[in-house]
């Protein structure tokens, strides 16, 4: 039997983090940055559908359009993280040849994306620190503030974003000395047949609440959510959120070429192919990912924040509100990985705004063991005894439900 080929690593754009950069960034806190990777804008059918499909979610509330009408909406939505498909929480400022791995996210949500919206993605450069890291040496740890308006100039959600910058020649030499942080991984995991049959399993066994309405009433601190698996996670899956969510402007030929010899840190020569790739191949490339000095090729940060919120949704049901989700993305999940999420209610209570919260503490664990994703979450139910709805307060007006006009039209 022959050996299995070591993959070649990619030779991505490299540069040093200097001091003089970093000085630089400390005039440029506070700026509105100019919003250029915007993926989807108009919330079309295709967009929430593809944007669903791409994160695995089968609740038919952000798939069916008469399953929509049929709701307290009045129209199809789109998933609560949606916005991630319009643009991935961040802008890429500068410092060609320092790779960005998106690291965390604190994210609020305040109103439903209807089918015909137009989203308009703000963002502003907030602030940063600079750290060493085990993992690449000299890192700086970038803050931005995210931010999603609709056409009737409805802000629907918002948060902060954690960049973390490092040189990827550090990261290469370090994971070349069998120094990197997760060197003892082995990749493509070793599953069994009946391993992976048991994901399957777990992955079908998803429940979602739909229209049987869940009360604040009826939630017990340390209750458990029906936990959402995503894996194994193959070259499909991320082909399948790129065509959801792609949060780079991917393209072909000639076009992708033209922008390539513009910034040429963007792109590369993939070893093996031949062919001009981004430097987002690290997704998806084992080549590219092995260029920047990770082991294997990995998922994109806040597609993993979407598959988690994905958790909530399934539990809360039509008539609940997903309020806030903050998730820090650990340790990378590679192609062949499997991620369970899990949560359970830490507290419940009623809110300054008199609305009934349920807080939720999850995790996203990984076939290893390892927690990939932290996080905290709050959702709003509904309250039998006082008769109040989350949703009913966020609704517009009956005449803008699914229908894209603003408020002048």
């Amino acid at each position: 039997m022959a050996e299995k080929q070591e993959e070649e690593k990619a030779q991505l754009a490299e540069a040093d983090l200097t001091d003089e950069w970093i000085s630089q960034w400390e005039e440029r806190i506070g700026l509105e940055l100019r919003v250029s990777n915007v993926f989807n804008q108009n919330a079309s059918y295709e967009g929430i559908r593809n944007f669903s499909n791409g994160i695995g979610d089968i609740n038919p509330l952000y798939r069916d359009e008469a399953y929509g009408k049929g709701t307290k909406y009045g129209a199809l939505i789109a998933h609560p993280s949606w916005g991630a498909s319009v643009f991935p929480h961040w802008v890429l400022q500068g410092l060609p040849g320092i790779h960005a791995d998106h690291s965390a996210s604190d994210w609020e949500f305040f109103r439903p994306i209807y089918i015909n919206d137009k989203i308009t993605p703000k963002c502003r450069f907030v602030g940063f620190d600079v750290k060493t890291s085990k993992f690449a040496g000299k890192t700086v740890f970038e803050y931005q503030r995210f931010e999603y308006w609709n056409q009737r100039d409805e802000l629907v959600s918002a948060g902060y974003n954690m960049l973390v910058r490092y040189e990827r020649q550090t990261a290469k030499k370090q994971s070349d000395e069998g120094k990197g942080k997760y060197d003892h991984i082995e990749v493509p995991h070793p599953w069994t047949p009946e391993e992976q049959d048991k994901v399957d399993q777990d992955c079908l066994d998803e429940e979602v609440r739909g229209p049987k309405t869940r009360y604040w009433e009826d939630i017990t601190v340390n209750d458990e959510l029906t936990p959402v698996v995503k894996g194994v996670y193959g070259m499909t899956d991320i082909i399948a959120y790129c065509v959801g969510a792609a949060p780079v402007q991917l393209a072909a030929h000639g076009v992708q070429l033209r922008t390539y010899k513009k910034h040429p840190a963007w792109g590369f020569r993939d070893p093996s192919l031949g062919s001009w790739e981004p430097v987002y191949g690290v997704h998806y490339l084992v080549s590219a990912a092995k260029g920047v000095g990770a082991m294997y090729a990995y998922d994109v940060g806040v597609q993993r924040h979407c598959w988690m919120t994905t958790l909530f949704t399934n539990w809360m049901g039509d008539e609940g509100w997903l309020k806030s989700c903050s998730s820090q993305y650990r340790q990378f999940v590679y192609l062949s990985d499997a991620v369970w999420f899990q949560g359970k209610v830490i507290d419940k209570y009623v809110d300054e705004s008199g609305e009934y919260c349920v807080d939720i503490e999850a995790h996203g664990v990984n076939q290893r063991g390892d927690d990939t994703i932290p996080t905290t979450a709050t959702v709003i139910l509904p309250c039998r005894e006082h008769g109040t709805s989350p949703v009913d307060k966020r609704l517009p007006g009956e005449e803008y439900r699914g229908t894209g006009k603003g408020v002048f039209f």
